[in-house]
């Protein structure tokens, strides 16, 4: 299907008008004579409310893909008929880092994950960040954000969330995670300043982040969880009928908590990382992880790291070289699912 989508400003962006319109929202770009465009697709059905609908956002970093590839596909398969109230799909945020292959933003060296809510008239990320804060999150009340691990990091599929004071927020958010199909759900610490997740919950809003793949690659299971996890937000929501969802890949899906300090274990020095577990793996406290290697002191013993308690090896360094102070594995604890 070949479309043309309409360029237009920001404050031009039609929440309620029934049907579909896809845009690319400019935004300047602030070393040349020309603009960015931010590909946003509304499409709006016979029950939309103000202040409903669902947002999935790929591309928050830009080089991280299983999110933008499994919205585009969306975008080809979404039937307009079958949306009640209003979904909104933006495959591609940091438009910039996107083009450039790169987590932060070029122009600013700026990572948009830690600049929200953003600001109207500051660089060009923060300007990024406006846009969602300003114009997107008070048409909905579901926020999904599709990450991966780039080139920081690895992970099992894994859907997340922060520990909210409401437990109905909190419950819902659980339900809503495990459309995603993903044999992991994380909530984890919520003291990182400007995430978009956190400035979403922190709203009301349902709010899920993921993180289906890793290595600068595009993931076959990440993307399919990706499509499973933004189709059934919408159906659960009553912004999308339910037009029925493939099964889930994983049907044993544990909850847990990596939230605490001790869930991730740093780098005490620069080394060479070895991994000695799987991801995804059950490991107890005092097993070892993995192996710290200095190659300059080539004939002394490795460090040993040894996990800080019993649960899930949820997060490990994707890069072998690492640096003292970097999350080198992250293990999270096995919780229980809330229950309505």
């Amino acid at each position: 299907m070949n479309m043309t989508r309409e360029i237009i400003a920001k404050n031009e962006l039609d929440f309620e008008t029934q049907g579909r319109r896809d845009y690319y929202v400019k935004v300047e770009q602030p070393t040349i004579w020309g603009q960015y465009l931010i590909p946003v697709t509304v499409i709006v059905g016979p029950n939309a409310e103000a202040g409903k609908g669902v947002v999935a956002i790929g591309s928050t970093h830009g080089n991280e893909y299983e999110g933008p590839v499994a919205i585009k596909h969306l975008l080809k398969t979404i039937n307009t008929d079958d949306v009640l109230g209003r979904i909104i799909l933006i495959p591609v945020l940091n438009i910039s880092a996107f083009k450039a292959g790169k987590r932060d933003t070029p122009e600013d060296g700026k990572n948009l994950n830690r600049e929200f809510p953003g600001d109207a008239n500051g660089t060009i990320t923060q300007k990024f960040a406006d846009i969602i804060t300003t114009y997107i999150f008070p048409q909905v009340h579901v926020v999904l954000d599709l990450h991966a691990g780039g080139l920081v990091c690895r992970f099992p599929e894994t859907a997340s969330f922060h520990h909210v004071e409401d437990e109905e927020q909190f419950k819902t958010m659980q339900a809503v995670s495990r459309g995603f199909g993903c044999e992991f759900t994380m909530f984890y610490q919520d003291e990182t300043a400007g995430l978009l997740t956190s400035t979403a919950e922190k709203l009301g809003k349902i709010t899920i982040g993921t993180e289906l793949g890793h290595g600068q690659s595009v993931n076959y299971a990440g993307v399919e969880m990706a499509k499973r996890g933004i189709l059934n937000a919408a159906i659960f929501s009553g912004q999308l009928k339910d037009i029925g969802l493939p099964e889930k890949i994983y049907s044993d899906q544990k909850l847990v908590d990596g939230s605490s300090a001790r869930s991730s274990m740093l780098a005490p020095f620069d080394g060479i990382f070895e991994p000695c577990c799987d991801l995804g793996a059950r490991v107890n406290e005092g097993d070892v992880v993995a192996i710290l290697h200095q190659f300059d002191r080539i004939d002394e013993e490795p460090l040993e790291i040894l996990a800080s308690q019993d649960g899930y090896i949820i997060t490990q360094a994707w890069e072998a070289i690492v640096q003292q102070g970097q999350t080198i594995t992250l293990i999270a604890q096995l919780t229980e699912w809330s229950h309505s």
